[in-house]
């Protein structure tokens, strides 16, 4: 099973918020135990994922979830180099609200679902396990939730991409678990003062409002 989920830090407003709290920095040099954070860089999307019409065009469900439980998975050890093994994590997520679903769905969408996404990377020397994260995009963390497009692809539940993930704490797009940290209100605000003004993200549009925003986008986009 495969995992589902810089040099363009500047440009998502929630990759803003970890450059204006110094964040990605901490990644670089690994100080202040920002070396629990592996990652955070290049973006890759398996389908088209930044805009509310890729969400219509290329997800079956758009939902509220939260991870309620999660296990280790696709163990690979490695018998050179600092890493001892890497895992995947298995999470089970909650269906909270189903905010969209296409007319023909390839799967229904339970209460509950399970979405194979990124783990952890064990240290040879000291047997310490540090996070393993998808760029610009939330890791899927227990005591968060998220807003998720998903496409039912290879007989699983996958997101479309880095900008198909948004963190949802407090019913607030763009608050909460990203890269493997918290965002704050604060944190939001000044990323919307410093992301790129031509970020026609759906990401970006819907920053620091609840999901009816996301609902109206998608209706907006033929959903």
């Amino acid at each position: 099973m495969r995992s589902i989920l810089s040099d363009r830090l500047s440009s998502p407003p929630v990759a803003a918020c970890l450059a204006i709290a110094g964040v990605v920095g901490g990644v670089l040099v690994g100080e202040g135990g920002l070396d629990t954070v592996v990652g955070c860089g290049m973006n890759s999307d398996y389908y088209p994922s930044q805009t509310a019409k890729d969400w219509v065009d290329n997800a079956d469900h758009v939902v509220v979830a939260t991870p309620i439980r999660e296990q280790d998975t696709n163990r690979r050890d490695f018998t050179e180099g600092p890493t001892h093994y890497t895992t995947d994590r298995l999470v089970t997520f909650r269906a909270d609200d189903v905010l969209w679903s296409a007319d023909r769905p390839k799967s229904p969408l339970g209460d509950n679902f399970d979405m194979v996404t990124d783990g952890w990377r064990a240290k040879r020397d000291s047997g310490r396990r540090l996070k393993r994260t998808t760029p610009e995009a939330p890791r899927l963390e227990p005591g968060h939730s998220y807003i998720l497009a998903l496409r039912w692809a290879e007989d699983q539940w996958v997101v479309l991409g880095e900008g198909a993930a948004v963190p949802y704490d407090d019913n607030i797009a763009g608050q909460g678990e990203w890269c493997g940290r918290t965002l704050s209100k604060e944190d939001i605000a000044s990323a919307e003062r410093f992301s790129r003004q031509d970020d026609n993200s759906l990401e970006k549009t819907v920053l620091g409002q609840d999901k009816q925003a996301v609902i109206r986008e998608l209706k907006q986009a033929g959903g």
